[in-house]
């Protein structure tokens, strides 16, 4: 199985990323239509994260070391799994039929308010920010308003991304602690020998087993770390090691940044899944400015309320916007 990667880009400043909005809104074309469905990528990813907390439950009724960032999941997995039954119940066929839909592009056929998300978790690394999704916004909506359904959909779709980010993440976190295991074994079996003829052809016997495909990162990393150092019975197993990033055009410096990178992905969405629980807008006076106030005709909103877990009915007439969205996005339950 191929490990996708973290929903990750260039990192950019609040400037950066104003611009990069406003290329976005020109460049983005919309469809109408039914488009292509979320709700079984979410299901999907719901059933790949349960299954990464009972492998990770397990290691720890095991007692066997796990890393920060598996300890969190399955620390605040209850919290995750909430946002796995809100998404569900916040994104409802009806209301999802109706959003504006991308035309073109890898993600053509979903909403085009999913791919402003996509984009805004990207190149802020999962590190959500109130005022910088604001920003964002406003700039994307000076070149290209969104509809009010769209603008109520911004915080449920960034839910969605980040549930898949946490995804990727997950996979990732499972997949390495087997790879650690892996190396230790042959760490173990590497500082078990000793320097004659019949150690090396034993290490060299050791190594063969991971000839057939690319090394996995997390794999590399710890036997860097647990062979570094140590006395010259291993050297031939660094040799080898750093011969084989070599051949995969890395070295262990750079698998090593890049292992902390995941890490700091990992932390970012951890940070963000305590910021992005209410829908993000814009104010209801820039609404009524940008299209006016006769745009919107009554309508009313039946939704689980963001912060809360009983049910509310948001009304609205004569166009006004709920206070509840016209301020920045509030926290997730503390976990």
């Amino acid at each position: 199985m191929i490990l996708e990667n973290p929903i990750r880009a260039e990192l950019f400043g609040i400037e950066r990323l104003e611009q990069h909005a406003a290329s976005l809104a020109a460049a983005q074309g919309v469809t109408p239509g039914r488009g292509r469905r979320l709700l079984p990528r979410v299901q999907d990813n719901g059933r790949v994260l349960r299954e990464s907390y009972r492998v990770i439950a397990k290691a720890i009724r095991e007692e066997r070391a796990i890393t920060p960032a598996a300890e969190w999941l399955v620390d605040n997995f209850h919290v995750v799994d909430e946002q796995l039954r809100e998404i569900r119940d916040d994104l409802p066929p009806g209301f999802y039929r109706k959003l504006p839909k991308l035309a073109e592009g890898p993600l053509a056929g979903y909403p085009r308010v999913y791919g402003i998300a996509w984009a805004f978790v990207a190149h802020t690394d999962s590190r959500f920010d109130p005022e910088f999704l604001r920003r964002f916004l406003h700039a994307y909506q000076r070149v290209q308003p969104l509809t009010i359904g769209e603008l109520w959909a911004v915080a449920i779709t960034l839910r969605v991304v980040l549930v898949e980010n946490l995804r990727r993440l997950a996979e990732a976190i499972v997949r390495g602690r087997a790879a650690r295991q892996d190396a230790d074994a042959l760490a173990d079996e590497l500082l078990g020998v000793g320097d004659d003829g019949v150690a090396i052809a034993r290490t060299a016997k050791g190594l063969a087993r991971f000839e057939s495909g690319p090394l996995v990162t997390a794999f590399a990393v710890q036997l860097v770390q647990r062979l570094r150092d140590q006395d010259r019975a291993v050297t031939p197993a660094l040799l080898w090691l750093d011969q084989r990033l070599e051949a995969q055009g890395t070295t262990s410096d750079d698998i090593v940044r890049v292992e902390h990178q995941r890490q700091a992905a990992m932390n970012g969405v951890r940070t963000t899944a305590r910021s992005t629980s209410q829908p993000a807008t814009p104010t209801a006076a820039r609404l009524r400015r940008s299209r006016g106030a006769r745009a919107f005709p009554s309508w009313t909103w039946r939704a689980r309320p963001w912060r809360a877990h009983t049910r509310r009915t948001w009304t609205t007439s004569g166009g006004a916007i709920p206070a509840s969205i016209s301020s920045a996005p509030g926290a997730w339950p503390s976990s």
